[in-house]
């Protein structure tokens, strides 16, 4: 697995989407758990792949109807890599040491 060169918020989004996942996930759940756009979500998830964060394979499901879905997944030293850079992520909506 390569540590990647730079973890954007879109990235954190995308990272706690495929975390909170029970399983393989379709990149439009990603899409609807995280809030971000399908021109920001599977680009990430395509570096997260040749990073070797994530695996993907298609889905053979032939009973349902529409386009094939690909599925992607954390692989062990993907969510190992994903939950710690969630840990790191920078609290939202405040400054340090200020309070309400």
């Amino acid at each position: 697995m390569t540590p990647l060169s730079r973890i954007t918020p879109a990235t954190l989004d995308v990272l706690e989407s495929l975390v909170s996942a029970s399983g393989p996930t379709w990149g439009l759940v990603v899409i609807k758990h995280s809030g971000r756009p399908a021109g920001s979500v599977y680009p990430i998830l395509e570096r997260l792949e040749r990073s070797g964060w994530v695996t993907s394979e298609w889905d053979d499901a032939s009973d349902r109807p529409g386009p094939r879905r690909r599925l992607y997944e954390l692989t062990a030293d993907g969510a190992s890599a994903a939950r710690q850079a969630l840990r790191s992520r920078p609290a939202l909506g405040g400054v340090a040491g200020a309070t309400a």
